[in-house]
C-alpha cells in the first residue's frame, strides 16, 4: 500500500511533464495573433496620400476587388526585408496593393520607394497611428487581405517571409 502511494506523485509529475513537452513542441505560429476584425468590414478613414495629390478616402479605395493592405515605414528594418515579397505580390493581376505609411516622413517614404520600387497602387499616410489602431495593428509590418466586399479575410503579423509569401499567395488565389 505504501509503495502505491509513493508511486502516485511520480506518475502525476510524469503526466504533467509530458503535457509541458507536448505544448513546447506543438507547431505554433507566433504571427497568427487573433484579430477582432477578421470577417468584418474595413474601417473607414480619410487621410493624406503619399503618391497622389488628392485625399486618400478608404471608401473609394476599397471597392469590388481583392486588396492586400500593408502597414509599413521607412524606419522599419523588417519592412525593408519584406519589400521584395510585396513587390512580387503586386504582380498578381487579381489584387490591388495598398500601403499605409505608419508614423513616417512623406519625403523619406518617396525616396525609399524610388530606391526599392513602388508596389503600391496608393499609399495612405498614418501620421498619428490612428488608422493602425482602428485596424488593430500591434506593430509593423502587418499585412491584411481584404475581399471584394471590403471584408477583412486574413491578417499576417510581422514581415512577409518566403513561407508567409506562399501562404498569402494561396489565400489570395482562394479569395473571391
Amino acid at each position: 500500500m505504501i509503495k502505491k502511494i509513493s508511486i502516485l506523485p511520480f506518475v502525476i509529475f510524469l503526466f504533467i511533464l509530458i503535457i509541458f513537452f507536448f505544448l513546447l513542441t506543438k507547431n505554433r505560429d507566433p504571427s497568427s495573433l487573433p484579430s477582432a476584425l477578421i470577417s468584418k468590414k474595413v474601417p473607414s478613414f480619410t487621410t493624406e496620400s503619399v503618391i497622389k495629390s488628392e485625399k486618400f478616402i478608404s471608401d473609394n479605395e476599397f471597392t469590388n476587388e481583392i486588396i492586400l493592405v500593408n502597414f509599413f515605414a521607412t524606419w522599419c528594418k523588417p519592412c525593408k526585408d519584406e519589400h521584395p515579397y510585396i513587390k512580387n505580390l503586386a504582380l498578381n493581376k487579381k489584387i490591388k496593393v495598398i500601403g499605409i505609411n505608419y508614423k513616417d516622413d512623406k519625403n523619406k517614404t518617396l525616396k525609399w520607394l524610388k530606391e526599392l520600387g513602388n508596389p503600391y497602387s496608393s499609399i495612405a499616410i498614418d501620421n498619428d497611428g490612428r488608422i493602425a489602431i482602428d485596424w488593430g495593428v500591434y506593430g509593423i509590418p502587418e499585412t491584411f487581405i481584404v475581399d471584394s466586399k471590403s471584408i477583412i479575410q486574413y491578417r499576417h503579423v510581422g514581415p512577409i517571409t518566403k513561407n508567409a509569401y506562399k501562404k498569402i499567395s494561396k489565400i489570395i488565389d482562394d479569395t473571391k
